[in-house]
């Protein structure tokens, strides 16, 4: 679609212009970080060769500007089919907060501010609530404590709230549906929901650009603060060191905090005592394996989500012989289905024997860093922290240059993030490592096994 400019149609021109370049940057970004950066921008004006984007605050508009300048001015191009440039508007709620620090607008704001202000993108998925959350007695002290937090977040005893359990057990779920009742119920609330993976990520990115001030003011105005997978926090010191502060200024100005993990504080290794401390400040809640009625219960009601019937016998087949997480039910669901189509059977008790064996079977790799370093330097007997320290003593650096082998080969991180996590060596430092694991795989046969036994311990955590 091509547009003529004119001014006297705006705000409406200037609406339809950044829909049709949202859908052009949509494709090209994951949906994740299109959620969290683009969500809030908002078109408010438009002139003979700029249209004005109002958005939350001057992280926003640094950030967007550093990763997206050259898509946003392509997807401009290619809606318009002018050199259309972009200028961002910053309208900054006023939080009352002399404790956080606000960082300095450098932006030349040349129109009068609006006077509403947008939400901050929240980052959750409107797919998980509670009304399709299964409740059992496996997980009713998190479902209740969960629920009840959204009565009064913030200003509960249940804050922090810390959730933990094994893997597909409904935590993300949960932590979602929480999220999810407060933004509805409070709009009025920032809320904001993240994986541990990002939040590094971030901070990382932040290190790199100066800009660690902008990065922590940012989550210190949130009023709820949802981060997932809090255990891959651990050996991460400087990160560590800013969640605390963070920690500390939320919780004394009662904003919630919301944490999920696979362990218990007690359990964290790798993690400050401190912040294990404040973990503790709140309610741990854990969500064990579904029992065998609340299985069945998860069956009957992902078939009809699905739009599908199937047999009491069937159903009773998969829920004894599928026991370890929720996660596995819906995939043997799903995959029961798709045998079903794919080879014109009908779907009986002998089809649903042959997926089941299938799904027991199947290995689900989810590798990433951490897992990596830790199970290297276990298999090696070498100290997991003296891997990300300089030291060159030849059996820390052949464990750091292993590690660093199998994180390029079984995760998709970049070179660049890879150093990051071995004491924030270069990508050219991976680089020398990986090709110097490669060349002693080749010439030292007891090397490769080593390295072979490495890797299957890994693929067997995380089968």
């Amino acid at each position: 679609m091509r547009y003529l400019i004119n001014t006297q149609e705006q705000p409406s021109a200037a609406r339809n212009i950044w829909e049709d370049c949202s859908k052009i940057i949509k494709l090209e970004i994951k949906e994740q970080p299109f959620v969290t950066w683009f969500s809030p921008v908002k078109p408010v004006e438009l002139t003979a060769d700029k249209i004005i984007l109002q958005i939350p605050n001057i992280y926003f508009a640094e950030w967007i500007d550093s990763k997206y300048k050259s898509l946003i001015h392509r997807a401009l191009k290619q809606t318009t089919g002018l050199d259309l440039k972009y200028e961002f508007r910053v309208v900054e709620e006023d939080f009352g907060n002399p404790d956080i620090p606000e960082p300095p607008v450098e932006l030349k704001i040349k129109s009068a501010p609006i006077k509403t202000s947008p939400q901050v993108p929240n980052g959750l998925n409107p797919k998980y609530t509670f009304d399709n959350f299964i409740k059992g007695e496996s997980n009713e002290l998190a479902f209740s404590a969960a629920h009840a937090i959204t009565q009064n977040p913030g200003k509960n005893p249940f804050n922090p709230f810390f959730i933990y359990g094994g893997v597909g057990l409904g935590k993300t779920h949960l932590i979602h549906a929480l999220g999810n009742k407060i933004a509805v119920d409070f709009p009025e609330k920032k809320v904001i929901y993240l994986s541990t993976d990002v939040f590094t990520q971030e901070f990382f990115d932040s290190i790199r650009d100066n800009k660690i001030n902008e990065f922590s003011a940012f989550y210190r105005k949130m009023d709820v603060l949802i981060i997932d997978d809090i255990q891959f926090l651990k050996n991460k010191e400087k990160t560590q060191d800013l969640f605390f502060n963070i920690f500390n200024i939320l919780h004394q100005h009662n904003k919630q905090i919301v944490l999920s993990s696979d362990k218990p504080p007690k359990e964290l290794q790798g993690m400050e005592d401190r912040l294990i401390s404040r973990f503790n400040w709140g309610l741990t809640a854990d969500i064990q394996p579904p029992a065998y009625e609340m299985r069945i219960a998860i069956l009957y009601k992902k078939a009809e989500d699905i739009g599908i019937t199937i047999s009491h016998e069937i159903m009773d087949y998969i829920a004894i012989n599928i026991t370890s997480n929720i996660r596995e039910l819906e995939s043997c669901l799903i995959k029961l289905l798709a045998n079903s189509a794919l080879n014109f059977k009908e779907i009986d008790l002998n089809l649903a024997k042959s997926t089941v064996r299938e799904i027991s079977t199947a290995k689900r790799v989810a590798v990433n860093i951490d897992v990596i370093t830790k199970i290297t330097s276990d298999h090696l007997n070498i100290d997991e922290k003296k891997i990300r320290d300089k030291t060159r003593k030849q059996e820390i650096v052949n464990a750091r240059q292993i590690s660093m082998y199998l994180s390029k080969e079984m995760t998709k991180l970049s070179l660049k993030n890879i150093g990051l996590h071995f004491g924030g060596r270069d990508h050219s430092t991976v680089i020398h490592a990986c090709d110097s694991v490669k060349k002693q795989i080749l010439n030292d046969e007891g090397f490769k096994k080593t390295v072979e036994d490495i890797k299957y311990k890994i693929e067997l955590t995380c089968g």
